[in-house]
């Protein structure tokens, strides 16, 4: 048996702890939990499923071990386990079974009465039941919520908080997007650099190759993976000066390096980066214009080329 699958075999002691203490369910929130090894010095695998209306919602993550007062994930054997995760938000209150520092276990949740006041007085209204858990859960502190506050930030506010530490937007990412030479303050911009990988790297190694890419450039080129190291290959092949709109059509088309080799090797020394563009979408591809060479007709230009298609030419 492996170690998730010692995991599972807990199952069954999961269910009856819940059944056991259904009862104070209906005061806070209740779910099950599980812990493995993480690859992350000092930190485990730690998942969170919370049990409500017949529907289960789950966080996983790698969360330090100094989270988990009175937890020893380095006894070995089976061991039963009661231990406490403490946030601003409120308190897990957690026991269970871990065996050679995995295991499972049941939790419930006790919201901190003065929390949701605490955070109205810093402008974060709003706070229910169900987010004060979330706020919880993604560990959105009071020092955080001031900290985010401080920099001046477009449309912050409760839902914006959670998806900052969703998606681990904080005051060093900003910094370091801000030292890069990106200075937005919109809160949905800074969680889409998030979610598609505009890092401060990115954008320094295209400052440094001569762009000056806008906020939305920056994430489509992500979306359509305009990475400086394709950008680098077409500079090799003579495309140096393109602006940013034109590489995102190329990923967007399929303009690759590969394909302007092939165009080039058929006698087609430097298309326009608008031809390139006009041949993928009207599917002039290289096997075409060897076709159309070998059928004798030959020295056509690419304009010449797409209109063919255009018109159904084949």
């Amino acid at each position: 048996m492996n170690r998730r699958d010692g995991i599972v075999a807990y199952a069954l002691v999961v269910c009856a702890l819940l059944f056991g203490l259904a009862s104070r369910a209906a005061e806070s929130f209740s779910g099950s939990w599980t812990i493995h090894r993480s690859d992350a010095p000092g930190k485990v695998a730690f998942t969170l499923i919370h049990h409500q209306h017949g529907n289960n919602s789950t966080h996983e993550s790698d969360w330090p071990l100094s989270a988990f007062v009175g937890l020893d994930v380095t006894k070995s054997g089976k061991q039963e386990v009661k231990f406490t995760i403490t946030r601003d938000a409120g308190r897990f209150d957690c026991e269970g079974y871990l065996n050679d520092g995995e295991g499972a276990g049941v939790f419930h949740f006790l919201a901190d009465s003065k929390y949701a006041s605490e955070m109205k007085s810093l402008g974060f209204t709003g706070i229910d039941d169900e987010k004060q858990f979330s706020m919880a859960v993604m560990d959105v502190s009071l020092n955080f919520a001031r900290e985010m506050k401080g920099q001046h930030l477009q449309g912050l506010d409760t839902d914006k908080l959670i998806a900052f530490r969703i998606f681990n937007v904080n005051s060093q990412f900003i910094k370091d997007l801000h030292d890069a030479g990106v200075n937005t303050t919109d809160c949905d911009k800074l969680v889409a650099f998030r979610i598609h990988g505009v890092s401060p790297e990115m954008v320094r190694t295209l400052r440094a190759a001569g762009y000056q890419p806008t906020d939305d450039q920056l994430v489509a080129m992500r979306i359509h993976g305009a990475t400086p190291e394709w950008i680098a290959q077409l500079q090799k092949l003579g495309y140096d000066k393109l602006d940013i709109d034109k590489l995102i059509a190329f990923r967007i088309h399929g303009v690759t390096p590969e394909f302007i080799e092939k165009v080039q090797s058929l006698g087609y020394k430097h298309p326009e980066p608008d031809q390139l563009i006009a041949m993928r979408i009207h599917g002039v591809t290289p096997d075409y214009i060897t076709a159309m060479k070998s059928r004798g007709i030959k020295d056509l230009s690419i304009d010449q080329l797409v209109s063919l298609r255009i018109q159904g030419i084949d």
